[in-house]
Formats: structure tokens, sequence, C-alpha cells
């Protein structure tokens, strides 16, 4: 369990010895963490290690087997109605209606989150992230990179006070994913928001994270700053120090210590 000394006071998420079973699969294996307001943090691991689960679950989109997961004071998903309408999702996975073009795709998620003056909502999000000009145009025809910036819209349209982010720059080219973390970057830093960022990209964790908590086989095998955990695994990125956890590579970090 968490204890007292351990848990920042009101964290806007707190995962307490979450379990997720599927049959005879442990998709979780009793993790805990706490993420402060504001923070951005992000959640690593190789595929199957429990990323998305544990996302999901943070959702409300999955019960958990044991254990407890709490958003905002509401335990999820039995009390998700109280918060939903404070959070939101971003993933390049999943794809919006393509036949709608991007201002009734913006209005249905809008109305969906009873976000007020909407209009003038979506007007404001597409001037800040250079939609104005498309958004009488089917998503189905938009280009990768102007599809992540409706998704992008569409997970701020009703300015999250939780953002939830899975893989946000995923098959971009490297100038259109600068332009999405920078507007990230901006969105966090103006709204206080709290972050949980899955990610396989460890040049952007390094950039927008200032935590890490590496995953393997449902369970939390690391849990430091970016330059902590570098440090303590004796490596010169990241992305060494992934590797090291990923392949079992432990002795790196005994060595450095």
């Amino acid at each position: 369990m968490l204890s007292a000394a351990t848990m920042p006071a009101d964290p806007t998420i707190t995962v307490d010895c979450l379990v997720k079973i599927y049959g005879k699969d442990v998709a979780v294996d009793g993790i805990s963490f706490a993420l402060k307001p504001g923070s951005v943090t992000a959640l690593l691991g190789a595929n199957g290690a429990g990323k998305s689960t544990t996302i999901a679950t943070i959702m409300g989109l999955l019960t958990p087997t044991s254990g407890r997961a709490t958003v905002l004071g509401a335990e999820m998903p039995r009390q998700r109605h109280r918060v939903l309408h404070r959070m939101n999702f971003e993933s390049p996975y999943v794809d919006m209606p393509m036949r709608l073009t991007i201002q009734q795709n913006l209005t249905v998620f809008g109305m969906l989150y009873g976000v007020a003056n909407l209009p003038e909502r979506i007007a404001r999000l597409a001037a800040e992230l250079e939609l104005t000009e498309l958004l009488d145009r089917p998503t189905g025809k938009l280009s990768s990179g102007q599809k992540t910036r409706v998704s992008l819209a569409k997970s701020l349209i009703n300015e999250p006070d939780v953002l939830l982010l899975d893989e946000p720059t995923a098959s971009l080219d490297p100038d259109t994913a600068d332009w999405v973390r920078g507007r990230l970057e901006r969105y966090c830093r103006e709204r206080h928001a709290t972050v949980l960022l899955a990610s396989h990209n460890m040049a952007e964790v390094e950039r927008l994270c200032e935590r890490v908590i590496m995953m393997k086989r449902g369970r939390i095998e690391d849990d430091d700053t970016p330059e902590r955990l570098i440090a303590r695994y004796g490596r010169n990125t990241l992305e060494e120090v992934f590797l090291d956890i990923a392949r079992g590579r432990t002795d790196a970090r005994e060595a450095a210590q």
C-alpha cells in the first residue's frame, strides 16, 4: 500500500496495488504510484508490459481485478461519471468518424463533454492548431499530420485537467512531431494539467517528462527522473536505459552503483 510518507498531498492520479488478470494472464501485477497536480509523467515499457491496461484502468474503461485507481478523488470506474468531463485521451491509433468533417467531429466530442460556448472553443483551437482552413474537410481525407492535429484538438476540447497520451507523435515526421510536442508543452504550462504519457520515443520523453515509470511484465521496474535513471544505469540516454530494462540487463544498474 502507498504510505502517507510517499504519497504526495492530494495527488491527481493514484494507482494503489493495482492488479488486472485476463484468464491466466497477469497484465498488471500489483503496481502503485501517485501523480501530483501539474506533473508530466512517462509510463514506459516494451509491448505487453502493462502500460495500455494501466491507462485504460485509469480512464475507467477497465475494472481492476484488485487494487484501485482514483482520478481527482474519484474511484475508477465506479465513480468515473464525477470526473470524465475533466479528463481526455489522445492516440493516433484511435480514428474519428472518417466521413464527418473536422468541425462536425469536434462538435460531437464537445457536446459529449458538455463544453460551454462550443463554436468559440472550436474556433480558438482551430486557430491555435492551424486547422481553421481545414474545418470543413472530411477527416478521412486528411494527411497523418493533419489527423494528429485534429486528434490533439479533440483531446483539448474540454480543457482537461488530466490528459492521457498514448504515442501522441507516432508515425509523424520530425517537424510535425516537434510541433505537436510544443503545443502539448504550452498547454501543460498554461493549464497546469496532469499528464500521463506512454511513448516509445525516448527523446520525446526526455523533453516532456519530469518523471519516468518503467514497467516490465506488469510490474514497475524503476521510477525516477530521466536524469537520475540515466545516471543510475551508467548510460548516456534514456533509450539505453530502456533497452537495459527491456532486455533484463539489470547488472548495468548494479555496476553503475
